[in-house]
């Protein structure tokens, strides 16, 4: 690294709060700042510094370095924000954002309407060891969902008339699927299809989740092992797919009904409103990382007592993965003879990790959550960790909540009544110039919190610190932050209120 982006990373670190310089130090130890923070590969392509004395930055006038205006963080923080409104259902829109710190981004996101049944599905998925697996997962696993979710009846005229668009209803769906590999993921679906229409029992919510999920990851798999088991023939777009990794949140809102499917370290959290008009943050999931003992637990009773020591080393998975469940990810699921085969001949023999005895040591099986939503429940944040990392669910909710309030304001106003008087339009006019001093800077309630994670400090959003955080190479910004991708869905609490209890 040289010496202007030395001085420029340490400038950033010194405009960090105690808290956030803590963080920043701890990061780099326990990453020994060149191994990506969830995939423990060592590769050129995966480390932080690969081009760092290269690397774009802040620009530079006379040797000082030229920090972008408030207009030009805010035009960087709003790039990929996104609204949707609805006119019935138990929700009244949602908001969604993402930012990134990797180049290219490994988070992704999805949201669609079932088409066929009723249900919002919302999803977030940070990937790692690159973006291949995420984004392959986030344009699939709601047609899978959709699909699970179907009546055995509806499933079999579904299958008959063979019309894939017909599931779902997506929104900001900007992404497109590789052409050379829509006819393989095609030909996996109605495989998984025949599947689920072999087995008539019963929809359950829960179970429908579980299969589409486990049927999904393993596709990831037999995408790459069965053309080669029938010819030989290795496709490197199926395998890089298949090497990386993704964790999922994926939520389904049907009335009252909340459900929320967990792979990894991504979090769902509500936002609900006491009867003494206090903001509480209901923390739906429970990572699937070092720091849950009950899976760490899982995983020691999965293996021998003589891996005790060697499966889970410095809080990750074989001392590599930090995520303890994950889509994807088979260096961890394939038998060391698959990997030897598969993943050696591309990226070496890192591919197979150190003390791989027993494999598989990863699971993509999701954790299932319910919640019967109420008029408390005011809205749901869902986020990859790149957010949390930098805010608690509470300091969150309590974002959403003031959002909430302030962005009353940007309406335009309506008078209350024809006939108001003077003194009471002017009464009003006061009124709303003070409440206005609250307005937030975005509409957007995904990009207000994005903007707090970055910039925040206890006295407010820091112009300085926001700007130089964003003005990072992605080399370095990662140092700093993650990705962050965040989706907010408001309920509508007039329609709660009328569910039958």
């Amino acid at each position: 690294m040289n010496s202007s982006n030395i001085n420029f990373v340490l400038n950033t670190y010194l405009k960090l709060d105690l808290n956030c310089r803590g963080k920043l130090l701890i990061n780099i130890y326990k990453n020994n700042v060149f191994v990506n923070q969830k995939c423990g590969f060592t590769s050129s392509c995966y480390r932080y510094f690969r081009t760092s004395h290269e690397a774009a930055q802040a620009p530079l006038k006379d040797g000082v370095t030229v920090l972008p205006t408030p207009q030009e963080v805010t035009i960087t923080l709003r790039k990929n924000e996104f609204n949707k409104e609805f006119i019935q259902g138990s929700v009244k829109s949602y908001d969604s954002n993402q930012l990134a710190s990797n180049d290219p981004i490994e988070d992704t996101r999805s949201e669609a309407m079932c088409k066929q049944t009723a249900g919002l599905l919302m999803g977030i998925f940070d990937g790692h060891g690159g973006p291949a697996c995420a984004q392959v997962v986030s344009k699939r696993l709601l047609n899978y969902i959709a699909a699970a979710l179907l009546p055995y009846e509806q499933l079999q005229t579904y299958i008959n008339e063979g019309a894939p668009d017909s599931l779902l209803e997506t929104f900001n769906d900007k992404t497109k699927m590789v052409e050379d590999l829509k006819y393989k993921y095609s030909k996996s679906f109605k495989q998984y299809l025949a599947e689920l229409a072999a087995d008539d029992k019963e929809i359950n919510i829960k179970t429908s989740l579980e299969k589409a999920i486990m049927s999904l990851d393993s596709d990831l798999s037999k995408e790459v092992v069965d053309p080669y088991n029938s010819d030989g023939f290795i496709n490197p777009k199926t395998l890089s797919v298949a090497l990386s990794g993704a964790v999922a949140c994926v939520s389904h809102i049907d009335g009252p009904h909340l459900h929320i499917a967990n792979v990894g370290d991504c979090n769902a959290v509500l936002g609900t409103m006491t009867e003494e008009n206090e903001w509480v943050a209901k923390k739906i999931t429970k990572e699937h990382n070092a720091e849950n003992f009950d899976e760490l637990k899982r995983i020691w009773n999965e293996h021998p007592d003589s891996e005790r020591k060697t499966v889970i080393r410095r809080d990750r998975l074989l001392g590599e993965l930090a995520p303890l469940r994950s889509i994807g990810d088979y260096r961890y699921k394939w038998s060391a003879e698959l990997l030897s085969k598969l993943a050696v001949p591309y990226i070496g023999n890192k591919a197979i990790p150190a003390h791989y005895y027993t494999p598989p040591y990863l699971t993509a099986m999701p954790d299932i959550y319910y919640h019967r939503l109420t008029p408390k429940d005011k809205f749901l944040i869902i986020a990859s960790d790149g957010l949390w990392d930098m805010m608690t669910p509470l300091q969150a909710v309590k974002l959403v909540g003031e959002h909430m309030k302030g962005k009353v304001f940007f309406n335009l106003l309506k008078l209350p009544k024809k006939n108001i008087q003077l003194g009471d339009i002017d009464e009003l006019l006061v009124h709303r110039k003070e409440s206005l001093k609250s307005k937030p800077k975005d509409k957007n309630a995904a990009t207000h919190l994005i903007r707090h994670a970055i910039g925040g400090t206890e006295y407010g959003v820091d112009h300085s610190r926001l700007a130089h955080l964003l003005s990072l190479a992605p080399d370095v910004s990662r140092m700093f932050r993650d990705d962050m991708t965040v989706t907010v869905a408001y309920f509508d609490a007039e329609f709660l209120r009328q569910c039958p209890s």
